[in-house]
């Protein structure tokens, strides 16, 4: 997988993940997912991790194996702050829907306790959604959190100032299967077309931090974009996405921050209209 490639087509909405690609909020959910870790056999969830030899890569089984063993994250991994609690829950249990929504659930009961400030994850990320509205997309944002919670943050983030840009927030207490599961990314589409605007699956691009992300993405036929805050090297990135049978789904392309998303929106854009141009010759 070339960190160079290209989406197919021009960005008309672009759907965007909230942790770790758009805010930081790593304290409060370290801290959740350490108060749900201790509780995986009261919640009944021991016997339903996976198996280090299931595992998809060396180093999720050397996190399964730890978190058997200790029933808590590696010191190491909290510290490197690069997965997303759901990331950790998808390597925890695979495939079994129904143990990552009981662990979900905990963690939301966990999080109320911590919930507090939430920044930017870039300095200048307000200025970049700026230029994507003013380029004619419309934005939204997919979370598997908490609606409570995500409201709570939007309202605390620059005091209110991101809300008008998002034309649709989808969340994973409205309903339905939450990231990696397709179902959330088609009801942020569904709703943008409920309020009158005509958008497909063909321009509608999604960006996210993790592998989970990347599948929903591709499992909802939109484009898949992988943000690279955590700068892993291109040898990580085709470890994390290998292409394989077993785990087949892959970004369409990669970028590491926003502005590197406004410019690449600017380019499909102007490939798009040249080619518009070129027809009606």
């Amino acid at each position: 997988m070339g960190i160079l490639q290209m989406p197919h087509g021009r960005p008309g909405v672009i759907l965007i993940d909230w942790h770790a690609t758009l805010v930081d909020t790593h304290d409060a959910m370290y801290h959740a997912v350490d108060d749900v870790l201790p509780r995986l056999e009261e919640l009944g969830l021991l016997s339903r991790l996976l198996t280090p030899e299931t595992s998809k890569t060396f180093e999720d089984a050397k996190l399964v194996r730890y978190v058997r063993e200790h029933r808590r994250l590696h010191p190491k991994i909290v510290s490197q702050r690069k997965i997303s609690r759901t990331d950790i829950f998808e390597v925890l249990f695979g495939d079994d829907s129904d143990a990552k929504l009981r662990a979900h659930q905990a963690f939301d009961d966990a999080y109320h306790r911590y919930v507090g400030a939430v920044h930017p994850l870039e300095a200048d990320a307000l200025d970049h959604l700026r230029a994507l509205r003013a380029l004619g997309i419309l934005l939204g944002v997919i979370t598997n959190r908490n609606r409570a919670f995500m409201e709570h943050e939007l309202a605390l983030l620059e005091e209110g100032r991101w809300i008008p840009l998002f034309d649709t927030v989808v969340c994973g207490s409205d309903g339905g299967r939450r990231k990696p599961a397709p179902d959330m990314l088609l009801r942020a589409l569904d709703n943008l077309r409920n309020a009158g605007h005509e958008v497909s699956r063909e321009n509608c691009w999604y960006l996210g931090d993790s592998t989970t992300d990347v599948i929903a993405a591709r499992e909802a036929g939109v484009t898949a974009l992988f943000y690279n805050g955590a700068g892993w090297d291109q040898a990580w990135l085709d470890k994390i996405f290998p292409g394989t049978v077993r785990h087949p789904h892959r970004p369409h392309a990669v970028v590491g921050n926003l502005g590197e998303l406004v410019a690449l929106a600017r380019h499909m854009l102007a490939q798009d209209m040249r080619v518009t141009r070129a027809k009606t010759q």
